[in-house]
């Protein structure tokens, strides 16, 4: 395996675990909220909060026709036509930091009109942990630790529900998850160097992806590759990559294909197949390339997008700064001065 650049193994593996051990917390926290009569859930982000909910409400209507709900909450301070929201929606968001402006303030919104909000994030005194009616306190600077507590929560309350039969056999078998992701990365090293290496200097990279991914393009497109390393960037889904974005094809346009393990997947495919006929510039990730041990196949949606952040919001995301010099916490306007 691959001597990974800039990361801790043991810092990882150990986070690892202190995510897992809010399994009990996370569940007592579901068996309550599962009690309660609420007519349907309503998830709210911004940014990478936003992205990171995205492929949580997408397995849940896969599970079930209960209403679920993804808001901006950019918008949905602003937005008019939220008769759905009301005192009987479950209420969801998160906040590493506890206080992105725009989380707090649609919480205190909620709040305002009588809507109990819960949440996670990793300090429980900020100004978002004492707005939430009960919160989750962990870290979520890794996305996988996002998507595992989400799932960990939304999964153990459709069980409760009678809509997940399978949550007990998963959330066991989650204790295998940061190990698999580590060995993935190792796997990856060496590739991600090497794709780095060859496009961080490109004036624009196309991004492309769909379904249960559809939420990690956006984070390694605008979040990573925009935000963190001044990189332009243009996400597309696979369906609409056929109506428009294909005529920007060509030798000096990198175009990164995410393939997921949905229903979409054959959207993904329609575009591999469409690359290798007009450009020589483009790298396909397949989660399928990823083999997990000790966690089941019919679990893999689910994990996906902890497969692809481990690649690319990660070990790619580390080589970009290496060639391109920019360190990834540098912000030029992000949380510098008010606007």
């Amino acid at each position: 395996m691959s001597v990974m650049k800039d990361f801790d193994v043991k810092e990882y593996l150990q986070n690892g675990k202190e995510i897992y051990s809010q399994r009990e917390n996370i569940e007592k926290l579901a068996d309550k909220l599962s009690k309660n009569e609420y007519q349907n859930i309503v998830m709210i982000g911004i940014g990478g909060t936003w992205m990171e909910w995205y492929p949580v409400a997408e397995y849940l209507r896969h599970l079930s026709d209960f209403p679920v709900y993804l808001e901006n909450a950019g918008e949905l301070l602003v937005k008019k036509d939220l008769n759905y929201l009301t005192n009987k929606s479950l209420v969801l968001t998160s906040s590493d930091s506890g206080d992105t402006k725009e989380i707090v303030a649609a919480v205190k919104y909620c709040n305002q009109k009588g809507i109990e909000v819960y949440g996670f994030t990793k300090n429980p005194e900020s100004a978002l942990g004492k707005l939430l009616k009960e919160s989750i306190n962990g870290s979520l600077a890794e996305c996988e630790n996002a998507y595992l507590m989400y799932f960990m929560l939304t999964l153990r309350i459709y069980q409760n529900w009678g809509y997940y039969k399978d949550y007990g056999r998963w959330a066991d078998q989650m204790k295998q998850l940061y190990p698999n992701l580590l060995r993935f990365r190792e796997e990856f090293e060496p590739r991600a160097q090497s794709i780095a290496r060859k496009y961080y200097n490109s004036p624009l990279t196309m991004i492309v992806g769909s379904g249960m991914l559809w939420g990690e393009t956006c984070m390694f497109s605008m979040c990573i590759l925009e935000e963190m390393q001044w990189v332009r960037t243009r996400p597309v889904t696979s369906a609409d990559f056929f109506h428009g974005p294909l005529e920007l094809v060509d030798d000096t346009l990198p175009v990164y294909l995410i393939k997921g393990e949905d229903e979409y997947r054959a959207l993904d495919e329609r575009v591999e197949r469409f690359l290798p006929k007009h450009t020589n510039s483009f790298e396909v990730f397949d989660t399928k390339d990823f083999v997990f041990e000790g966690i089941d196949d019919d679990f893999r949606q689910i994990c996906s997008p902890m497969i692809i952040t481990s690649l690319l919001t990660d070990r790619l995301a580390s080589w970009y700064q290496q060639y391109t010099g920019h360190d990834l916490n540098f912000r030029r306007y992000y949380r510098q001065f008010d606007y």
